[in-house]
């Protein structure tokens, strides 16, 4: 689960700051960051703020502390963490993503779960993707997502409703074309996971029996206040791990 950056812990939005710096190559793999009272000067921060940051960071695997050297970017640092929201596929795929295989690329009416989620006013059609991910040609998750209904989307996210309009079907899930069309624009979420069974429809989706334990991960993405788009991903029992991140 995230929160806006408005309402999030300072230490939490400097490790942004920091993480954003290495992935644009400012402090490249291998390369050494200032001291602490250089950078804290440099960032306009206080020390202690900037180590709680760098601890967090050496947590999530972007920094290693070499004795003698200092702080080191790590190579390769991995995308986690507070930084982004991140597709299932990338999440499940322990650095190689899951293929996701369309099933559905379609418009309908609104679902109770879309409809409760994404407000929209009955009759409306809504964009909806089903999708299967597979992982080493085995079927490891199932993922429905419904985009917010057009006129809602050109007002709040413009470039999402314009890369959903593309004629060529995309590779990858929803929240993969919303992240892509969001490099300007922060997104936040919210989770829920419960357990459940999966289900003789998605069962045979899944090549799996009806009554195979599953967990239900359901997921709302807003661009600012708005919710742009809402998701439920069924993962039956033996699917890769899926890692949960709690912030404040």
């Amino acid at each position: 689960m995230t929160t806006s950056r408005r309402q999030r812990r300072p230490v939490v939005v400097l490790y942004e700051r920091i993480a954003d710096a290495i992935h644009r190559g400012v402090w490249p793999p291998g390369s050494t960051l200032p001291s602490e009272p250089r950078l804290a000067a440099e960032l306009g921060v206080s020390r202690p703020a900037l180590r709680e940051a760098l601890l967090l960071l050496q947590e999530d695997g972007l920094l290693s502390v070499r004795r003698g050297v200092g702080r080191t970017v790590n190579d390769a640092p991995p995308r986690r963490g507070y930084e982004q929201l991140q597709p299932l596929e990338q999440l499940l795929g322990s650095g190689t993503p899951l293929r996701v295989r369309p099933v559905a690329r379609a418009e309908e009416e609104p679902t109770d779960f879309s409809t409760q989620h994404l407000h929209a006013p009955a009759g409306t059609e809504l964009r909806f993707w089903e999708s299967v991910l597979v992982a080493e040609g085995v079927a490891a998750a199932l993922s429905q997502e419904w985009a917010a209904p057009d006129g809602v989307l050109e007002a709040a996210h413009p470039a999402f409703a314009r890369a959903l309009r593309e004629p060529a079907a995309p590779e990858g899930s929803m929240l993969a074309v919303l992240a892509a069309a969001s490099r300007e624009m922060a997104l936040t979420a919210h989770s829920g996971v419960t357990a459940t069974l999966l289900g003789q429809r998605r069962g045979d989706e899944l090549g799996r029996a009806a009554d195979t334990p599953a967990v239900l991960v359901t997921q709302v993405v807003r661009a600012g206040d708005v919710p742009v788009m809402a998701a439920k991903h069924m993962l039956p029992t033996g699917s890769p791990a899926l890692p949960v991140l709690q912030s404040n």
